[in-house]
């Protein structure tokens, strides 16, 4: 797996939840976790959630973290789905470091009743993808900056939750390497 953590500002608008966008981007052929900072604005013909799409909701904002992950190993929409989860635990966890009253619901997170981060999961003919977004700073929504992370912390913040997921495949990888099969009865 790899884990890259871009420096430069790059904004979403849902088209990097495409297959083999960190090939096109970084030359990355790999499972990877690629984070950018930047602003986020879907249009309707990138929206994956059909229900968003029905009800014309808006995914909107100006200055957000973005993590984009990409697995190879299975198109199961099920397994995805449980990545999209873990993911959103570990950046709950590491988020509870600078407030333990975070709530989550399914692969949302909430802070002072506001919603703060944005997740989508899919699966194409040859991946699985994942996109998280967490409000660095936003009027109606909630925020890291409502969390109390500076604009300086940001970039640290990324790497670290970055580095979490990375070190939770490697360290399963290693496990699959140890296990043996269980016996049939």
């Amino acid at each position: 797996m790899k884990c890259i953590i871009l420096d430069k500002t790059l904004e979403y608008d849902g088209s990097q939840i495409s297959s083999l966008w960190a090939y096109n981007l970084a030359d990355v052929q790999a499972d990877s976790i690629i984070a950018f900072r930047g602003g986020c604005d879907v249009k309707i013909e990138h929206m994956i959630d059909l229900e968003d799409k029905k009800q014309g909701d808006m995914i909107f904002s100006t200055d957000m973290v973005h993590f984009i992950i990409e697995h190879f190993d299975s198109t199961d929409l099920k397994l995805v789905y449980a990545r999209q989860r873990l993911f959103t635990a570990i950046v709950a966890e590491v988020l509870s470091e600078y407030r333990n009253d975070l709530i989550r619901k399914g692969d949302d997170l909430f802070v002072d009743g506001k919603k703060l981060t944005v997740s989508i999961a899919s699966t194409s003919a040859v991946s699985q993808k994942i996109h998280f977004g967490i409000n660095v700073m936003h009027d109606y929504y909630g925020s890291l900056e409502d969390i109390g992370i500076c604009n300086d912390d940001v970039l640290k913040l990324m790497e670290k939750i970055a580095k979490s997921y990375y070190n939770e495949f490697i360290d399963i990888e290693l496990d699959l390497r140890k296990s043996r099969p269980l016996d049939v009865i």
